[in-house]
């Protein structure tokens, strides 16, 4: 199970980062992250946009939308889940279907916002399993045990 859990963090990271990276190679798209890329020395993938834009910004959100899906399964946790799909479903519908509006760009900046605070979350607050009174001890959910002090 915890390899499971590791694969989870590392796919959640990775998304990510491949997202925000995607955004940074496209200047004319995303001026606030392309300037943010110039700033940490990656003006130099401004050449490869379309690239970007067209194939690895959807590979990536679509990753961090599986990621989490898989999560929702690991941990059962509703909110973190939602939080963390809303993000990616955001950023794939500004990219296809609403592209052709002027206030894409920031529902596309909403949903990368969103997945930071998602991967944020995961970071600061781990996701643990939760039980239920009919799960408790059948499928490896553990209830936690209170340690009683004894007075001598």
């Amino acid at each position: 199970m915890k390899k499971l859990e590791v694969l989870k963090s590392v796919g959640e990271k990775s998304s990510i980062l491949g997202t925000i990276v995607s955004l940074m190679g496209c200047s004319m798209c995303f001026p606030a992250f392309a300037s943010l890329g110039g700033a940490v020395g990656m003006g130099f993938l401004s050449q490869w946009e379309g690239l970007f834009i067209n194939t690895l910004l959807p590979i990536f959100a679509v990753l961090a939308l599986a990621i989490n899906l898989f999560g929702y399964f690991l941990h059962k946790q509703v909110i973190r889940t939602l939080v963390g799909i809303t993000g990616p479903i955001i950023l794939l519908l500004s990219i296809y279907p609403w592209f052709q509006y002027v206030w894409s760009t920031y529902a596309t900046y909403t949903g990368i916002v969103i997945m930071l605070v998602a991967s944020l979350w995961d970071i600061l607050s781990p996701a643990n399993k939760h039980c239920t009174t009919e799960s408790c001890g059948i499928d490896g959910c553990e209830v936690p045990v209170k340690e009683v002090k004894v007075k001598n």
